[in-house]
């Protein structure tokens, strides 16, 4: 037995666990805060992405479509990681032995890079990414390495329930 196999083990029977698992409305009320916050993220991304690929909004900046959006990626992130947490600790088992849980971290992380490595030029330079051709491209190209990968994330949370755990 592995040491995640233990752990995850041990925090289905935690009180907290076995609340959540016994109160009939919790997970459905979890989950329903969890995909609102996916569709706001994902919403978020592609506004600020389909300008990027210049496919629409090319009436704003990239900076300034940014500022308007990016705000709600970071608190739909927030509140993702507490009710992820929350569906975590409910079922542990179910989640956190599964690769497909795993990977969907790990495309998560990633995800999250992206969007920093994105956000951070503009901080001091809301046109940062129109400057140059090459700067352009290189924001063509994080819009859709971003949009595969909050895709993928999406898929991934779905494949988890069956994909079995390990």
């Amino acid at each position: 037995m592995t040491t995640l196999q233990v752990f995850s083990d041990w925090l289905a029977r935690t009180p907290v666990s076995v609340l959540i698992q016994t109160t009939d409305w919790v997970i459905p009320a979890v989950q329903t805060v969890h995909i609102l916050c996916i569709a706001v993220v994902i919403s978020a991304a592609l506004m600020i992405h389909l300008r990027s690929l210049g496919l629409a909004m090319k009436g704003h900046t990239g900076g300034a479509l940014a500022a308007r959006f990016l705000p709600w990626v970071w608190w739909a992130l927030g509140f993702l990681l507490l009710s992820g947490a929350m569906l975590i600790t409910a079922e542990p088992g179910r989640s956190l032995t599964n690769p497909v849980f795993q990977l969907k971290m790990l495309l998560l992380i990633l995800a999250i890079s992206l969007t920093l490595l994105y956000q951070q030029p503009l901080r001091k330079d809301p046109v940062y990414w129109e400057k140059t051709p090459a700067r352009r491209a290189n924001a063509g190209i994080i819009a859709i390495l971003s949009l595969i990968l909050w895709t993928s994330i999406v898929f991934a949370g779905r494949w988890i329930a069956y994909a079995i755990g390990t």
